[in-house]
């Protein structure tokens, strides 16, 4: 083990017993949840998490209930030993890496569900996947005791889905958001764009380039929802290979279509190139 690799847990009662004892020397506890197959997305959360802990928990687990049927929970790219030294060197302290029987053990009937927020966006196109990650988030917050967890904004609904489920629930816990990191060419930084072909990788960038079509939009005094939503489409049309899932501009709260921008929305899309479905937003805001 190098020195700076983090201390690797697999089991909930380990990892109860470890946050129970930084909880009682007064230390703040962070946890970042991943699928792994880290990237520099992945590790800013951690340097971010850093900020407002004292220890810094990553877990690593492939969570399979909010995978369809016909989705890539299989093919999933995993590489534990890597992740460990990436987050080694970010700084992370723990890394919780549990099987699925830990998580899900036999008999498992329960499950978390946050309803309203989660039927929309992407929620419509991939029914029963936001029922998997409150489920799995819920159990990592239980194991973990954390005082604050944090997630990417890249994925907007499933930050905003945790957040309501944290209020609700009163789990005492502070979910913050982190800007989306992105690629020079700006495509949103994600595990599955490793499994883009370069043709695909190429149209791909047009997420992003749709986006700042919309905001050169907004910024030029339009508000309308649908002029905004097709200059998103206009771009990403021109990508022969790109199949739109979905574009619409909602409120950023409780995540409702809205008619207009006032004040702040959300402005968020999907979009398929073959296999892949990536997604990308962009928060447009007055002032």
């Amino acid at each position: 083990m190098s020195p700076t690799e983090p201390r690797r847990l697999t089991g909930i009662r380990e990892l109860q017993c470890w946050a129970d004892a930084e909880r009682a020397a007064r230390r703040r506890i962070a946890l970042v949840p991943t699928m792994g197959a880290l990237h520099e997305g992945h590790l800013a959360l951690v340097h971010a998490a850093g900020a407002w802990a004292d220890r810094v928990v990553v877990s690593v687990f492939v969570n399979p209930t909010q995978f369809g049927p016909d989705e890539d929970f299989e093919r999933y790219p995993r590489d534990l030993e890597r992740d460990c030294e990436l987050l080694g060197e970010a700084g992370a302290d723990l890394v919780f890496a549990p099987t699925v029987d830990e998580i899900y053990p036999p008999g498992d009937v329960t499950r978390v569900e946050v309803q309203r927020l989660s039927r929309g966006l992407c929620g419509a196109s991939r029914p029963g996947h936001f029922l998997g990650v409150t489920t799995v988030v819920a159990r990592l917050l239980l194991a973990a005791k954390p005082h604050v967890a944090v997630f990417g904004m890249k994925d907007y609904q499933q930050l905003a889905v945790i957040r309501r489920m944290e209020r609700d629930l009163h789990f005492g816990v502070e979910i913050v958001g982190v800007p989306i990191v992105r690629e020079p060419d700006g495509i949103a930084m994600s595990s599955r764009n490793t499994y883009l072909s370069p043709v695909e990788r190429r149209q791909a960038r047009a997420l992003y380039a749709g986006l700042c079509e919309a905001r050169a939009r907004f910024e030029s005094g339009e508000r309308r929802a649908g002029a905004l939503i097709e200059a998103v489409r206009l771009r990403v049309g021109k990508e022969p290979l790109a199949e739109i899932d979905y574009i619409e501009l909602c409120a950023t709260d409780d995540l409702e279509p809205v008619e207009s921008v006032e004040g702040q929305a959300l402005l968020a899309l999907a979009v398929r190139f073959g296999e892949t479905r990536l997604i990308d937003n962009l928060i447009l805001e007055e002032g």
